[in-house]
Protein backbone atom coordinates (compact mmCIF):
# COMPACT_ATOMS: atom_id res chain seq x y z
CA UNK A 1 0.00 0.00 0.00
CA UNK A 2 1.72 3.39 -1.29
CA UNK A 3 2.17 5.87 1.78
CA UNK A 4 -0.66 8.27 1.83
CA UNK A 5 -0.95 11.05 4.12
CA UNK A 6 -4.58 12.78 4.81
CA UNK A 7 -3.35 16.36 5.12
CA UNK A 8 -7.39 17.28 6.76
CA UNK A 9 -6.47 14.92 9.55
CA UNK A 10 -6.90 16.60 12.81
CA UNK A 11 -3.08 16.74 14.13
CA UNK A 12 -1.98 15.49 17.43
CA UNK A 13 -1.43 18.19 19.99
CA UNK A 14 1.45 16.19 21.31
CA UNK A 15 3.30 16.93 17.94
CA UNK A 16 2.82 20.78 17.85
CA UNK A 17 4.32 23.83 19.60
CA UNK A 18 2.03 25.92 21.76
CA UNK A 19 2.10 28.65 18.27
CA UNK A 20 0.43 26.03 16.52
CA UNK A 21 3.84 25.00 14.47
CA UNK A 22 4.56 21.54 13.39
CA UNK A 23 7.81 19.74 15.79
CA UNK A 24 10.12 19.00 13.08
CA UNK A 25 12.69 16.26 13.03
CA UNK A 26 15.28 18.76 13.07
CA UNK A 27 14.13 20.37 16.03
CA UNK A 28 13.86 16.65 17.76
CA UNK A 29 17.20 16.01 16.64
CA UNK A 30 18.66 19.15 18.09
CA UNK A 31 16.64 18.93 21.65
CA UNK A 32 19.10 16.04 22.61
CA UNK A 33 22.16 18.30 21.80
CA UNK A 34 21.48 21.72 22.91
CA UNK A 35 19.02 23.74 24.54
CA UNK A 36 19.35 26.99 22.88
CA UNK A 37 19.92 25.72 19.77
CA UNK A 38 16.46 24.36 19.88
CA UNK A 39 14.76 27.73 20.58
CA UNK A 40 16.35 29.21 18.20
CA UNK A 41 15.33 26.30 15.67
CA UNK A 42 11.84 27.30 17.21
CA UNK A 43 11.66 30.72 16.98
CA UNK A 44 12.60 30.32 13.58
CA UNK A 45 15.91 31.85 13.45
CA UNK A 46 17.86 30.12 10.77
CA UNK A 47 21.04 29.03 11.08
CA UNK A 48 24.43 30.09 8.91
CA UNK A 49 23.23 28.25 5.62
CA UNK A 50 26.66 28.59 4.01
CA UNK A 51 27.95 26.34 7.12
CA UNK A 52 30.58 23.94 6.13
CA UNK A 53 29.32 21.35 8.17
CA UNK A 54 25.22 22.16 6.96
CA UNK A 55 27.01 21.74 3.21
CA UNK A 56 28.79 18.57 4.02
CA UNK A 57 25.50 16.80 5.30
CA UNK A 58 23.70 18.35 1.95
CA UNK A 59 26.69 16.32 -0.11
CA UNK A 60 26.71 13.72 1.78
CA UNK A 61 23.41 13.81 1.30
CA UNK A 62 22.59 14.42 -2.01
CA UNK A 63 25.76 12.20 -3.78
CA UNK A 64 24.67 8.55 -1.56
CA UNK A 65 22.24 5.71 -1.62
CA UNK A 66 20.68 6.55 -5.78
CA UNK A 67 17.46 5.38 -4.40
CA UNK A 68 13.96 5.92 -6.26
CA UNK A 69 12.21 7.81 -3.00
CA UNK A 70 14.77 10.21 -1.62
CA UNK A 71 13.81 13.02 0.53
CA UNK A 72 9.75 12.37 1.06
CA UNK A 73 8.14 14.99 3.06
CA UNK A 74 5.41 15.20 5.42
CA UNK A 75 3.63 17.85 7.28
CA UNK A 76 6.95 18.90 9.19
CA UNK A 77 9.49 16.38 8.70
CA UNK A 78 12.20 15.36 6.21
CA UNK A 79 12.40 11.44 5.57
CA UNK A 80 15.62 11.17 3.79
CA UNK A 81 15.30 7.55 2.33
CA UNK A 82 11.52 4.91 1.94
CA UNK A 83 11.66 2.05 1.25
CA UNK A 84 8.06 0.69 1.21
CA UNK A 85 8.14 -2.73 -0.11
CA UNK A 86 10.31 -3.16 3.27
CA UNK A 87 8.43 -0.97 5.27
CA UNK A 88 11.85 1.29 6.53
CA UNK A 89 12.59 4.66 6.40
CA UNK A 90 16.19 5.75 6.59
CA UNK A 91 18.15 8.60 7.96
CA UNK A 92 21.50 9.84 5.96
CA UNK A 93 24.03 11.12 8.56
CA UNK A 94 27.57 12.35 7.94
CA UNK A 95 29.00 10.36 11.02
CA UNK A 96 27.88 8.48 14.11
CA UNK A 97 28.92 11.28 16.25
CA UNK A 98 25.34 12.26 17.12
CA UNK A 99 24.53 8.70 17.08
CA UNK A 100 21.90 9.51 19.82
CA UNK A 101 20.22 12.82 18.78
CA UNK A 102 20.22 10.62 15.05
CA UNK A 103 18.30 7.76 16.81
CA UNK A 104 15.82 10.22 18.14
CA UNK A 105 15.18 12.16 15.04
CA UNK A 106 13.99 8.87 13.32
CA UNK A 107 12.49 7.63 16.24
CA UNK A 108 10.15 10.81 16.08
CA UNK A 109 9.90 9.87 12.24
CA UNK A 110 8.41 6.44 12.87
CA UNK A 111 6.37 7.98 15.59
CA UNK A 112 4.86 10.59 12.88
CA UNK A 113 4.24 7.50 10.74
CA UNK A 114 2.72 5.35 13.59
CA UNK A 115 0.63 8.55 13.81
CA UNK A 116 -0.99 8.03 10.04
CA UNK A 117 -1.07 4.16 10.89
CA UNK A 118 2.14 2.51 8.97
CA UNK A 119 4.28 0.91 10.86
CA UNK A 120 7.76 1.33 9.66
CA UNK A 121 11.00 0.25 11.12
CA UNK A 122 13.73 2.57 10.77
CA UNK A 123 17.94 2.47 9.83
CA UNK A 124 20.08 5.07 9.98
CA UNK A 125 22.71 4.99 7.30
CA UNK A 126 26.54 6.44 7.62
CA UNK A 127 27.70 6.07 3.67
CA UNK A 128 31.43 7.92 5.00
CA UNK A 129 31.58 5.25 7.81
CA UNK A 130 29.81 2.19 5.86
CA UNK A 131 27.52 1.96 8.90
CA UNK A 132 24.05 0.83 9.19
CA UNK A 133 21.96 0.90 12.38
CA UNK A 134 18.98 -0.30 12.83
CA UNK A 135 16.13 1.56 15.04
CA UNK A 136 12.40 0.12 15.89
CA UNK A 137 9.65 2.06 18.30
CA UNK A 138 8.74 0.24 20.67
CA UNK A 139 6.84 1.03 23.75
CA UNK A 140 10.20 2.07 25.83
CA UNK A 141 11.32 4.62 22.72
CA UNK A 142 8.24 5.58 22.27
CA UNK A 143 7.76 7.55 25.41
CA UNK A 144 11.65 8.85 24.61
CA UNK A 145 9.86 10.71 21.84
CA UNK A 146 6.65 12.18 23.85
CA UNK A 147 9.47 13.38 26.28
CA UNK A 148 11.58 14.92 23.77
CA UNK A 149 8.15 16.56 22.55
CA UNK A 150 7.57 17.84 26.06
CA UNK A 151 10.95 19.18 26.29
CA UNK A 152 10.65 21.33 22.69
CA UNK A 153 7.19 22.61 24.23
CA UNK A 154 8.92 23.84 27.43
CA UNK A 155 12.17 25.41 25.45
CA UNK A 156 10.23 26.73 23.07
CA UNK A 157 8.08 28.76 25.59
CA UNK A 158 10.42 30.40 26.84
CA UNK A 159 10.73 33.96 26.55
CA UNK A 160 14.83 34.31 26.15
CA UNK A 161 16.58 31.56 24.54
CA UNK A 162 18.61 29.40 27.35
CA UNK A 163 21.92 30.72 28.20
CA UNK A 164 24.90 29.76 25.91
CA UNK A 165 26.97 26.62 27.46
CA UNK A 166 29.71 25.64 25.50
CA UNK A 167 29.83 21.66 24.68
CA UNK A 168 31.80 20.02 21.95
CA UNK A 169 28.89 20.55 19.34
CA UNK A 170 29.74 23.94 19.27
CA UNK A 171 32.85 24.55 17.11
CA UNK A 172 30.81 22.93 14.34
CA UNK A 173 27.37 24.48 14.97
CA UNK A 174 26.02 26.42 12.24
CA UNK A 175 24.53 28.81 15.40
CA UNK A 176 27.92 29.67 16.51
CA UNK A 177 28.27 32.79 15.75
CA UNK A 178 25.18 33.76 17.42
CA UNK A 179 26.23 32.42 20.72
CA UNK A 180 29.98 33.17 21.17
CA UNK A 181 30.32 36.42 18.88
CA UNK A 182 30.78 39.88 20.87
Amino acid sequence: MPLYFDSTAKTPDDIKLDDGSLITGTLVWFSAICERETWLMSKNITPDSEDESLQIGRAVHETTYNESKKEIEMDGIKIDIIREREHVVCEVKTSSRFLEPAKLQLLYYLYRLKIEGYDFEGKILIPREKKTIEVRLDDEEEQRVRDALIKIRRIANLETPPEARLIPFCRRCAYRYFCWSE
